[in-house]
């Protein structure tokens, strides 16, 4: 359970103005001993404001692409409009001598919003065949599968 700064401060008060053990108190609060003493740490080093929660991330990542190469990244996609994320990467790291992944690049772009969405073809079922058959047999369909039979190798099944 998260604690806002205040009540955090005011467990710290209530332990130690305790008649009891330590460890028994937080029993009876239900606190951790190893959570009360990361919060007595932080409050005798930083005071009320230590106490507060911080954000869970890192500070840095040790592998973010910095910022210039990220905006060298854009402007060199918006000087090649007509490569894709994988081409950009591999030209930008020929042409510049820096190397950035092609994920990489693909997220860069799509962060700025320079990733087109493929134009997607719907293509519906129709209602009746386009050349009607006007006797038997004029029309036919196959399909095959593929059986891999262990210790002997594959075999293919066609049905018509």
């Amino acid at each position: 359970m998260r604690y806002p700064a205040s009540e955090k401060l005011e467990i710290i008060r209530t332990v130690e103005a305790s008649h009891l053990p330590v460890k028994r108190t937080l029993a009876m609060l239900g606190i951790p001993s190893s959570t009360y003493y990361d919060w007595y740490a932080r409050w005798v080093e930083g005071g009320l404001d230590a106490l507060a929660d911080q954000s869970p991330r890192p500070k840095s990542v040790w592998n973010r692409i910095p910022d210039e190469v990220r905006r060298d990244v854009v402007e060199f996609a918006l000087e090649h409009e007509d490569l894709t994320a994988r081409e950009l990467a591999v030209r930008y790291t020929d042409e510049k001598r820096c190397f950035v992944s092609e994920s990489s690049a693909y997220r860069i772009l799509k962060a700025e919003d320079l990733i087109a969405a493929p134009a997607h073809v719907v293509i519906r079922a129709a209602d009746e065949f386009r050349d009607k058959t006007v006797r038997p047999n004029e029309l036919w369909q196959t399909d095959f599968t593929y059986l891999k039979v262990i210790g002997w190798g594959w075999f293919y099944l066609s049905t018509i």
